[in-house]
C-alpha cells in the first residue's frame, strides 16, 4: 500500500464529537528554538506510572543528556538533564499536573557540554527490536501528545497480544495547537522514520499516519515520502473533534472498535503521536534522549503566538516572555488546549514532556467558562463519542456516588471535553467526571 487516501469518499471519522473553533493562529509560524534557560526545574515523574529516583547530588556538575532520575518500575522513564551546569536542589517544585513534585534544580553553565554518552545509536537496519526498545526506554521516551504514558511500555505488550497495525496520530484535533503539524511540515524524515522504528519494535507490517484534513500541506509532504515505502499509507482524516482520540483514530482508520474498559492492543493496534515518533527518530540518530520539545505558545492573552523548541524544566513564565509576554492581565493559563488542558495556578511550573502547549486567556475569555444551571438538553449525550451520559456521571460526581458512576462505565470517558464545550450552561462535565475516574481507580487499588 502507498500514498494517502484523499478523496472526500475515503475521508475517514467517527461518531460523535464537536466542532470547536480551531484557532490554529500558529500554523504558519515555522518552530523557533527557544533561549537557553538559566536554571531549569526538571520533575523526577514526567511519565504514568512510578516516579524515578535521583541519580545525581547536590553539587553535582552535569551536562545536557546525562541521567538525572533512574525508573524503579516496569511502566516509568528515565529522566535527563536538559542543560549542562550545577546540581543546586532536590526538592519538591510545583507539577503542572496540580501537585508538588521531587525535582532536579540545575543552574545552567550556559555552555551546553553534551554528555559523552550521547552518540548515535547507527542505521535502523543494525538495530534488532529489543534494540530499539531498550534504546526508547533509556532516552525516556514516552507519549508527547499529553498522556505521558512510556512509549516502552506500549511497545511490549504480552505475547498474547497479536499487534498487526501502527498509527502515528497527526490529527492534532485540539483548537490553539498546532506543534505537531509544524513537526510535519518541518521533520516529515523523522516522522517516517520514527514511524519504521516503531514497527521493526512491533514486528508489524502495517503503519499509518492519520491527519485531518485541514492541513492539506502535512498530508502533501508526508504523502510524497510514503509513496516511497511498501507498507506505509498516509490517511486523510475528516476535521472533528477528538478525532485524535485513541479509540477514535482506530476505529476511523481500521473500523476496529476497542471494548469497553479494553486497549489498543485488544484490536492489535498501537497508537503513537507525531512528537513521539520524531523524539524516536532523533534519539536513534543523534543518541539524544528526550530533553527538549517542541510546543505552541498561544492565545489571545499572549503578545506574539509562536511554535517553540523548548528544553524540558524551563520555567512557564520564561517561555511566556519569549513570545512578548502577556498581553494584557490573564483570566487562565492553561497546559495544553482549551479541551483537555490543564489551568495552571502559576506560571513557574515547569515545562514537562507532556507539555504540547500553553495557552492563555483574558479574563474577557476566560468568562466563557463560567456555569451556569443545567437545562436537560442533552447535547452532551448527542456529542460524546465515547456512547456515554456525561450529565448522569457528573451528577454521581458531585454527590460522590463513586459505585453508580463506575456502574455507568465512567472509566470509558477519555476526558476530551467534547461534553462540556456543547454545554449551554458550561458545566465543566469533563473536570467532574475526571473525579469520578480518580476515586473509581483509587477504590480499585485499595481492594
Amino acid at each position: 500500500m502507498k500514498g494517502s487516501e484523499t478523496s472526500q469518499m475515503n475521508i475517514k471519522t467517527f461518531k460523535g464529537g464537536v466542532h470547536p473553533p480551531h484557532a490554529k493562529f500558529t500554523k504558519d509560524k515555522p518552530i523557533e528554538k527557544a533561549r537557553l534557560p538559566e536554571k531549569v526545574i526538571i520533575p523526577l515523574q514526567q511519565h504514568i506510572g512510578a516516579p524515578c529516583e535521583p541519580v545525581v547530588s547536590v553539587g553535582d556538575n552535569i551536562k545536557v543528556g546525562q541521567k538525572i532520575g533512574e525508573p524503579k518500575g516496569f511502566v516509568s522513564a528515565p529522566v535527563h538533564s536538559s542543560v549542562s551546569g550545577k546540581v543546586v536542589a532536590i526538592e519538591t517544585h510545583p507539577h503542572p499536573i496540580g501537585s508538588d513534585v521531587l525535582s532536579v534544580v540545575i543552574e545552567s553553565d550556559g555552555k551546553d557540554e553534551v554528555f559523552e554518552g550521547v552518540k548515535p545509536y547507527g542505521d535502523l537496519d543494525s538495530l534488532t527490536a529489543d534494540d530499539i526498545k531498550n534504546l526508547i526506554r533509556e532516552s525516556g521516551i514516552v507519549g508527547m501528545g499529553g498522556a505521558t504514558f512510556p512509549t516502552q511500555v506500549k511497545l511490549s505488550p504480552p505475547p498474547d497480544k497479536k499487534i498487526d497495525t501502527v498509527i502515528i496520530n497527526g490529527a492534532e484535533c485540539e483548537p490553539y495547537l498546532t506543534a505537531d503539524h509544524r513537526l510535519m511540515l518541518e521533520k516529515p524524515e523523522n516522522i517516517i522514520f520514527g514511524l519504521k522504528a516503531i514497527m521493526k519494535a512491533l514486528g508489524v507490517e502495517n503503519g499509518y499516519i492519520g491527519i485531518e484534513d485541514n492541513k492539506p500541506d502535512a498530508i502533501e509532504k508526508l504523502s510524497k515520502l510514503a509513496e516511497q515505502e511498501n507498507n506505509i499509507k498516509v490517511v486523510v482524516l475528516r476535521t472533528k473533534y477528538p478525532q485524535g482520540g485513541e479509540k477514535q483514530l482506530i476505529y476511523a482508520i481500521t473500523g476496529r472498535e476497542v471494548p469497553s474498559g479494553g486497549l489498543p492492543m485488544e484490536v492489535g493496534a498501537v497508537v503513537q503521536n507525531v512528537g513521539t515518533t520524531n523524539a524516536i527518530a532523533t534519539a536513534i540518530k543523534t543518541g539524544m534522549p528526550l530533553i527538549e520539545r517542541v510546543l505552541t505558545v498561544t492565545g489571545s492573552g499572549v503578545k506574539q503566538p509562536k511554535n517553540m523548541l523548548v528544553r524540558i524544566g524551563t520555567p512557564f513564565k520564561e517561555v511566556i516572555e519569549q513570545c512578548g509576554g502577556f498581553n494584557g492581565t490573564p483570566g487562565k493559563v492553561i497546559m495544553g488546549g482549551p479541551m483537555m488542558g490543564l489551568a495552571q495556578s502559576s506560571v513557574e511550573v515547569p515545562v514537562i514532556k507532556g507539555t504540547s502547549g500553553i495557552l492563555v486567556l483574558t479574563k474577557q475569555d476566560a468568562k466563557m467558562f463560567e456555569p451556569r444551571p443545567c437545562i436537560k438538553c442533552a447535547r452532551c449525550v448527542d456529542a460524546c463519542p465515547a456512547y456515554l451520559l456525561p450529565t448522569r456521571l457528573a451528577h454521581f460526581s458531585e454527590k460522590a456516588m463513586w459505585d453508580e458512576a463506575e456502574e455507568y462505565n465512567a472509566l470509558d470517558c477519555i476526558e476530551c471535553g467534547s461534553c462540556s464545550f456543547v454545554c449551554p450552561a458550561k458545566i465543566p462535565l469533563v473536570q467532574r467526571i475526571r473525579l469520578a475516574k480518580s476515586q473509581i481507580i483509587a477504590k480499585r487499588k485499595k481492594k
